[in-house]
């Protein structure tokens, strides 16, 4: 057993994806919730929803974004899957740092049970972000075969 399987899993199983998973499903979450409350159609229990989904994200995103930086080390610098990577690495960062400023700026409005028009903003310019950062990851693992273990 080696010590970089705690961070980076074993071969053929890494961690960084399945944790995306978690992150991606939380955000797209919060995102929901807050256009529930935002069209009307649940209240103060959407507000509640979306601020906790984006801090169990966020804290989430930890995690991910971790294990991320350790598999985009290892990847051969100047390669089609390195170019790719990096441009992944931005757009998942300014999403998380989105939704973070989302979380900011949206407290006071998730302690009166809403979910306002600024805060709302941002979760969608975050979720756009992110949405753009997992299509790039999604290139990383299927079209460069990143971290995949072939079966001969």
């Amino acid at each position: 057993m080696k010590l970089s399987y705690l961070i980076k899993g074993l071969p053929g199983h890494p961690l960084h994806p399945p944790l995306t998973d978690l992150t991606i499903g939380t955000y797209s979450f919060a995102t929901v919730a807050a256009f529930l409350n935002v069209v009307g159609l649940l209240d103060r229990s959407a507000a509640v929803a979306w601020w906790l989904a984006l801090v169990v994200g966020l804290c989430s995103t930890a995690l991910t974004a971790t294990t991320g930086f350790f598999d985009w080390i290892e990847i051969e610098w100047g390669s089609p899957t390195w170019k790719t990577a990096t441009w992944h690495l931005p757009a998942m960062l300014s999403a998380s740092g989105v939704f973070l400023a989302a979380a900011l700026v949206g407290h006071a409005d998730y302690a009166k049970g809403v979910v306002g028009s600024g805060s709302f903003v941002l979760t969608l310019v975050a979720f756009a972000l992110l949405t753009l950062g997992g299509w790039l990851g999604g290139v990383i693992v299927f079209v460069h075969g990143m971290r995949v273990v072939a079966d001969d």
